[in-house]
């Protein structure tokens, strides 16, 4: 038995780590719909705010949490990844000893 095929989702791993890496450096391309339209909705609002001469808490406040929450998602993801890569892994590993105990030496 060779090595468990994990490939697919150390990609996935890799690819979800470079969206976690840009979403902590606010670039938008890893974003989902909703989260791009509660970030440019509080940005929106805030801009409106700042034109009027206005306080731009809640904006910033808003903006802060849609990036959070983003941030929250790829964190799962990732691990949920991770978990499964994990876990392919160790069922891999169980059936080699399985395998392996049950040959006549």
């Amino acid at each position: 038995m060779g090595k468990p095929d994990t490939r697919r989702l150390d990609r996935e791993i890799q690819q979800t780590s470079r969206k976690l890496e840009a979403v902590q450096q606010r670039e938008m391309w890893p974003l989902n719909g909703a989260e791009r339209r509660a970030i440019l909705g509080a940005m929106a609002g805030g801009s409106y705010r700042v034109v009027r001469g206005r306080s731009t808490d809640r904006a910033e406040r808003r903006l802060e949490t849609a990036w959070n929450a983003a941030q929250t998602r790829l964190i799962a993801e990732l691990t949920a990844l991770q978990t499964e890569r994990q876990r392919v892994v160790n069922e891999h590993a169980k059936a080699k000893a399985a395998k392996k105990s049950s040959g006549w030496w």
